[in-house]
């Protein structure tokens, strides 16, 4: 059986991640290529990047102290980059979309993700609000989903993408879903996903937020002798 190249890999795991909006402040999607006929929202760019930052930082230094995560973002996805995760079992017949969606996370659950030996990371669900293009014509879908990544020694080594409903378009709604359902069931987009996550925390954090690795790390509280 031949296995498919690294580079087709990357491909089908955008679709998969399409349906993970609430995680796409740390994946590759947040560098997607923008073209598309879906303009990209004044003000997109700039709150992806401020929320890139403050979750790279909170990454980075693991201190517990300070605000959550919290992050209104908003993706628009060209039909080219959408079509570039096509594979056999999965076919995107649509055009551009666009989601939004309120990202609210704990830095608990985030600090604890990084310093835990083994620690399972459940993200709140999330109510992703999309427009996805469907003979010209962008129509409404929403989906809620809550992501669980399981952390081994600060690092992620699985994914489910846990879709819980998605309303809209029958066509639409069942490629996204079947989508997700192959993912949580069989692992197909699981390798690249894992891999993509971790890059970002521990390649594309340090390389872009270096100020981060400078400042010392928070003082542990101090034990108490004696009874």
């Amino acid at each position: 059986m031949t296995r498919p190249s690294p580079a087709s890999s990357r491909k089908r795991v955008r679709l998969a991640l399409l349906a993970v909006t609430t995680v796409l402040a740390a994946t590759s999607l947040l560098f997607a290529p923008r073209s598309s006929a879906l303009e990209e929202l004044a003000g997109e760019k700039g709150a992806l990047k401020s929320c890139e930052e403050r979750i790279c930082l909170m990454l980075l230094q693991k201190n517990p102290k300070g605000a959550d995560l919290r992050c209104d973002l908003t993706k628009t996805w060209a039909q080219s980059t959408i079509r570039a995760a096509e594979s056999r079992t999965v076919r995107w017949g649509f055009g551009d979309a666009r989601c939004s969606v309120k990202l609210h996370i704990t830095r608990a659950q985030i600090v604890l993700a990084m310093t835990q030996r083994d620690f399972k990371f459940h993200v709140p669900a999330h109510t992703a609000d999309c427009i996805v293009e469907e003979g010209g014509v962008a129509k409404p879908l929403k989906a809620t989903l809550a992501p669980k990544i399981v952390f081994k020694d600060g690092q992620a080594s699985k994914v489910w993408i846990n879709l819980m409903s998605i309303e809209g378009p029958a066509a639409i709604r069942d490629t996204l879903r079947a989508a997700a359902q192959l993912e949580d069931s069989f692992g197909l987009f699981q390798r690249p996903i894992v891999k993509s996550i971790n890059r970002f925390i521990y390649r594309y954090c340090p390389k872009n937020y270096p100020q981060a690795l400078s400042e010392p790390p928070p003082a542990k509280p101090a034990r108490k002798l004696g009874g």
